[in-house]
């Protein structure tokens, strides 16, 4: 059965990358695993910061590197992860959950956190090569919209949505409404702005660039 217990952890400014790896849920199946889900997802880390664009890239990083990272880590593994290896995490693990623990981690070493953050600017990218043509003629693909606090220069919230399913202004709408937005000044594309965004008179539509 996947592990799903995780450690307590504080999450402040002391506690390092690991300390909030280890605190996901590992999604894997106990039989056969080897190597630690914090290690992994720590590798995936540092690869895709070193340009890593694959699992096939991230094992050549991890070969190159295995030295280093035993020595640093206090590891001993006599091996390096496969491509598989990241492949099979990349299907098990929580990584909604990876993502919220990363920001939660990037945010705990700003100075004074989002308290300060007025302006919230939101993004929508089509990921590469996701897109593929459908029966009508028409395509589909995978976009990812993107809340950034441009005043700590970091992702607040991000969501991954398939255009088939659903669009980028719902998306969008369902992250702010997970967010404290009083007093914060929203700026987002124009077809935001076609109609009213939240229901209410308090409600606080996005402003285009």
């Amino acid at each position: 059965m996947p592990q799903t217990a995780a450690p307590a952890v504080d999450f402040n400014a002391d506690a390092d990358l690991i300390s909030f790896l280890k605190a996901i849920p590992d999604g894997r199946y106990r039989r056969g695993v080897r190597y630690p889900q914090w290690y992994l997802l720590l590798v995936a880390v540092l690869g895709i910061l070193s340009d890593c664009r694959s699992s096939r890239d991230l094992e050549a990083f991890a070969r190159r590197h295995r030295e280093v990272l035993n020595q640093a880590l206090g590891l001993n593994f006599k091996r390096w992860p496969s491509d598989a290896t990241f492949l099979y995490l990349f299907n098990k693990a929580h990584l909604q959950q990876f993502g919220e623990v990363l920001q939660a981690w990037m945010i705990s070493h700003i100075p004074g956190g989002t308290t300060a953050v007025e302006q919230l600017v939101c993004d929508g990218k089509t990921l590469k090569g996701s897109a593929i043509e459908t029966d009508d003629g028409n395509h589909r693909f995978v976009a990812q919209v993107t809340v950034y606090a441009r005043a700590l220069g970091v992702a607040l919230a991000q969501k991954a949505y398939d255009t088939h399913e659903s669009s980028e202004r719902a998306a969008l709408k369902e992250l702010l409404s997970t967010m404290d937005l009083e007093g914060k000044l929203i700026q987002a594309d124009a077809l935001h702005t076609t109609q009213a965004f939240f229901a209410g008179a308090s409600s606080r539509e996005p402003t285009s660039p």
